[in-house]
């Protein structure tokens, strides 16, 4: 099993900057892709960004160039620098992370911008 732990939401004004981190333990060496999604009210949660174990990234057009998704392969760690933030950043952000046949959730983490 394998347990995530979110830290770093908050409430934060637009134009600045937040940073989310999960921490991942248990059988963390199943683990490969790790990323963070989100879900504002009335919406399906979103891939906000993803990083494999390779160290290759992916990200939601609407957050490239503001957000970077870093990764500690040894811990399992990932972090999520938001920068820029906007009102329509506003959501629960949830770090997820994959095993070969299992898919992990974390409890989610709330931010909020202010405009």
């Amino acid at each position: 099993q394998v347990q995530l732990m979110e830290s770093g939401g908050g409430l934060v004004e637009a134009g600045g900057s937040l940073r989310l981190s999960c921490a991942a333990s248990g059988n963390i060496l199943s683990l490969n892709r790790m990323g963070w999604y989100r879900q504002a009210p009335g919406k399906p949660r979103e891939l906000v960004a993803v990083i494999t174990s390779g160290g290759t990234t992916i990200y939601a057009d609407d957050v490239k160039g503001r957000f970077t998704i870093s990764r500690d392969n040894v811990r399992k760690n990932i972090v999520l620098q938001m920068n820029s933030l906007k009102f329509e950043d506003t959501a629960v952000y949830y770090c997820k992370a994959s095993a070969v046949i299992k898919i992990y959730w974390g409890q989610g983490t709330q931010v909020t911008v202010s405009s």
